[in-house]
């Protein structure tokens, strides 16, 4: 049995490594998975959720490049461990302020700070006001920066992380009461079956992005509350499709072998008829993976998902959208494409799975 299990398992990798898409896919979530537990290191601006906001800088195209004088935060912000920043970043040590030219006059550090384009403004800085030796640094925008002067680039990063933990918690909330639902109403039938598919019927009515607003609205906007909302509207999909995996499955020999020697029905489910469906659940997960990153982002779009100052993908587009119709699309472009790119991944795998199991239908 450990044997035909391993060369199952050996057999599948095969066929999926084969496919090009499929692995195309895989390489895509790897990557996205190592940028979200290590944003706040690649992250050029590695403040909690990338909200270094710098008015005067606001709105530039990718590969503006600026100069800022540091300035002493009062009082300094404490040292953080490796963890911490691991999960909430740095918190910036300095004032960071735009300028265009600065020299030494005796004691003084003179400097013109800029304001807007073609304006500046002259200050005087005495040495114990500035943070580092270096009396200033030049930084680059690669994707430019929003209409507050946060870093697009870095918010993207950190972007990254809200978009899997969506999608991880999504799925892991629909599989647990689709499969638990789907499996109960195809294996004990009548009035189990028939109250569960009342209930998905029901659910199945109502728009999705309208039940997620109702359930929002009930559990209030926030991080979590959005990845529960989500999860609680994508079970059906799962609950149907167990349930009719679970029909063609409960007759056969192998389950009539069981219930002849005496194995409890939860038992019979859960040990034997569920671990031999798990290729049409896992395809379907990946498929949810996908559609709950693209709800999320539409709800944060339209003010209810995620919060700011939190970065999410959906978010950065209603900050940005008005630039696509001005000279600086990509502000909102990027995110935009950044969604495309996950959701183009997770559905790739998600049909190199059906093909490596040979799911029908």
């Amino acid at each position: 049995m450990n044997d035909s299990t391993v060369s199952f398992s050996q057999a599948l990798r095969r066929r999926l490594l084969r496919n090009k898409g499929a692995l195309f896919g895989m390489v895509l979530i790897g990557l996205a998975v190592l940028v979200a537990v290590f944003g706040y290191f690649l992250a050029p601006d590695p403040s909690p959720n990338a909200n270094r906001i710098i008015l005067e800088i606001g709105g530039n195209k990718p590969g503006y490049t600026q100069e800022f004088l540091l300035l002493r935060k009062n009082p300094e912000p404490a040292p953080v461990g490796f963890f911490e920043r691991l999960l909430n970043g740095v918190p910036d040590r300095a004032d960071y302020i735009p300028v265009t030219w600065w020299r030494y006059q005796g004691d003084s550090l003179l400097v013109d700070k800029y304001v807007d384009e073609g304006l500046t403004e002259r200050r005087s800085y005495v040495p114990e006001d500035l943070a580092g030796k270096s009396a200033t640094v030049r930084q680059r925008f690669l994707l430019g920066t929003d209409k507050y002067g946060r870093d697009i680039l870095s918010r993207l990063i950190i972007g990254t992380r809200v978009s899997l933990t969506v999608g991880l918690v999504t799925v892991l909330i629909s599989l647990s009461i689709g499969i638990f639902l789907g499996a109960l109403a195809g294996y004990f039938g009548g009035k189990t079956d028939a109250v569960v598919m009342w209930l998905i019927n029901v659910l199945w009515s109502i728009p999705t992005l309208l039940l997620v607003f109702a359930i929002t609205l009930l559990l209030g906007k926030g991080f979590w509350q959005v990845f529960i909302a989500v999860g609680l509207t994508l079970w059906v999909n799962v609950a149907r499709l167990v349930r009719g995996q679970v029909l063609a499955t409960r007759e056969l020999s192998y389950v009539e072998a069981a219930r002849a020697l005496g194995y409890s029905h939860f038992r019979t489910l859960f040990r034997h008829i569920l671990p031999n469906i798990l290729g049409p659940i896992l395809v379907i997960a990946a498929s949810n993976f996908a559609s709950a990153i693209v709800i999320e982002a539409g709800l944060s779009f339209l003010g209810v998902g995620v919060q700011p100052p939190q970065p999410s993908w959906g978010l950065m587009i209603k900050e940005n959208y008005n630039f696509i119709i001005t000279n600086n699309p990509v502000l909102a472009l990027a995110p935009g494409f950044a969604i495309m790119l996950l959701v183009l991944a997770f559905h790739l795998l998600g049909n190199g799975l059906r093909d490596a199991l040979d799911v029908r239908g």
